[in-house]
């Protein structure tokens, strides 16, 4: 197996040889008719082939290198391309045909050495299809792998219609490799030997250039997964603030239903005490009637005054009604706040106005009452005549009779006048619980005044987190220029700076942080606001004021 694995080597190195040599004399573009191109593949499939562990089936055994170049697919996502293709042509219908096809196209996209490095790091996976002494197993195949990087200087074009690849013969030319020996023996060797040094060097600056490019690569990705992190938590944040106001608008539902029962105690207290009253008023009116036609006629006065007191408290029934509406409209309609709060104000002006008329109206009331008290007073008065007649007509039996019905009329109406004063005690407490509604109605409007500063901040707050997201991701394209930019300066991070270098002014949410496109610090809008073109970029950028002023005067100086 060892002697089997020098072999391919040395043949492959042969092979490439006389490839690179004859493609340099054809201009370094190559077809499918081309000899050493031709020996270049048989060999490549016999250095695949070593060491392949036979697969056996229902129709017989199997023994094929395409097996192992499909993992390439799951291992590097960019050959996809080319085993979808290979799985699409119709005229292969074996695995050897597959394979050679593949390598076809993978040589034309000059990725075969990456391809197969890919494929021999991974021999967890190789161990399935080869024995342990197999060439891909063992170092020959890095040496390989290291010999056909010197295949991208090649640009071929492979037809893959109309190529019999299932019945190909694997037989390997030594002509070419003999006709080359006698070339040497010419005395081109040290010809030859400069050329394999030239195609060295390019080898070994072409891997330090890609190992130059996987670092930088490397670098990008973790400032990417950096400001992918920031942006999670951020996020986090704001579904947190956004979890706490929901909870601040549970609370304020749970206490405009407090509210609203309160308001529907109060009015159901206020309807037993009107109901109470009425029936204690009919009940006087009645033996009032019996007595005096002026009373009576005073009375129906009353009655009509107390109508309007009872359709005054309806009223106001209908205020709290509308009140309630009010309060579940603005449980429905939080995202329309201000429209709410507008009817809202329009609605307790107009109970301002009903409370002020209630007010003129209990004053009319207390007038009423005065001047029932007047009639009184003249009842009394009268009363002290008759008595004065009563002492000059004390023979008279029918006199007396007169003075007690009198007596019991003078009863009659010190009871009438107890329940006016009763009545007019239950409109003065009346006037004060409509005071005390006047107080919690401005307390209510105190609650939305500061329900309404509170939702605005927080849409204010809301609006600045869309904002600083925005900012993040131009602050990701941002940093994706200035690596590239950045050569000699120092790139200071966000988090190592919370105060502005040159005004020494504190970072916030309305105060963002901007970068110096020259120096790499961290400064305010105000302090970075003036942009100029540098040599690293190819449009205006921004820059700190004191590296504005530093490249206008060298700018000036060179133009002097």
């Amino acid at each position: 197996m060892m002697e089997e694995r020098a072999n391919l080597v040395h043949m492959m190195k042969l092979s490439i040889k006389v490839l690179l040599q004859s493609a340099l004399s054809l201009g370094r573009s190559l077809d499918a008719d081309h000899a050493p191109l031709q020996q270049f593949f048989v060999v490549m499939e016999h250095c695949l082939k070593h060491g392949l562990k036979v697969k056996k089936s229902f129709i017989g055994q199997n023994k094929s290198f395409f097996g192992p170049l499909e993992l390439v697919e799951k291992l590097c996502p960019e050959a996809t391309d080319i085993a979808t293709s290979v799985r699409n042509l119709p005229e292969l219908k074996t695995a050897a045909g597959r394979g050679r096809a593949w390598l076809y196209l993978a040589l034309m996209q000059k990725k075969l050495a990456d391809y197969l490095k890919v494929l021999i790091d991974s021999k967890h996976l190789l161990s399935e299809f080869y024995e342990p002494d197999a060439l891909m197993m063992e170092e020959e195949g890095m040496v390989i792998v290291g010999l056909l990087v010197g295949l991208n200087v090649l640009d071929a074009n492979l037809c893959l219609k109309g190529e019999d690849l299932d019945s190909q013969v694997g037989v390997i030319d030594f002509s070419l490799y003999l006709k080359d020996v006698q070339d040497l023996d010419g005395g081109k060797e040290h010809e030859r030997i400069t050329d394999v040094l030239d195609q060295k060097n390019y080898v070994e600056e072409l891997n330090r250039h890609l190992s130059c490019t996987v670092g930088d690569l490397q670098t990008k990705i973790d400032g990417l997964e950096k400001t992918n992190s920031k942006l999670q938590e951020e996020l986090s944040a704001a579904t947190d603030r956004i979890c706490s106001l929901q909870e601040e608008q549970q609370q304020l539902r749970e206490q405009n239903e407090l509210i609203r029962q309160r308001s529907e105690k109060s009015v159901e207290i206020t309807k037993q005490d009107t109901k109470v009253e009425l029936e204690t008023y009919k009940q006087t009116r009645q033996g009032l009637d019996e007595m005096y036609s002026d009373v009576w006629k005073q009375l129906k006065e009353e009655r009509r005054v107390r109508a309007e007191l009872e359709k005054e408290l309806e009223l106001q029934v209908g205020m709290k009604t509308e009140m309630e509406i009010a309060m579940k409209l603005l449980e429905k309609d939080t995202h329309e706040k201000q429209d709410t709060l507008v009817a809202l104000r329009q609605q307790l002006e107009e109970v301002k106005a009903i409370n002020l008329q209630m007010f003129h109206k209990v004053q009319n009331a207390e007038s009423s009452l005065q001047q029932k008290s007047e009639a009184i007073t003249s009842f009394e008065e009268k009363t002290n005549q008759v008595m004065s007649s009563m002492k000059q007509m004390e023979e008279s039996s029918s006199l007396e009779k007169e003075l007690k019905s009198e007596k019991e009329q003078r009863q009659a109406l010190q009871q009438e006048l107890q329940h006016e004063k009763d009545t007019s005690s239950l409109l003065r407490a009346e006037l004060q619980q409509v005071e005390g509604l006047e107080k919690e109605l401005r307390e209510l409007q105190d609650e939305k005044a500061e329900l309404q500063k509170v939702c605005d901040e927080q849409e204010q707050a809301l609006q600045e987190m869309g904002l600083h997201l925005s900012q993040s991701k131009l602050k990701m394209e941002d940093i994706k220029e200035v690596n590239k930019a950045l050569k000699g300066h120092t790139w200071l991070k966000d988090d190592e700076a919370t105060h502005c270098k040159q005004c020494e002014k504190e970072f916030s949410i309305s105060r963002r942080k901007h970068h110096c496109r020259n120096c790499g610090h961290i400064f305010c809008n105000t302090c970075s606001s003036n942009e100029l073109a540098l040599p690293s970029y190819p449009r205006p950028v921004r820059v700190c004021d004191g590296c504005h002023t530093l490249l206008l005067q060298r700018c000036s100086s060179t133009g002097s």
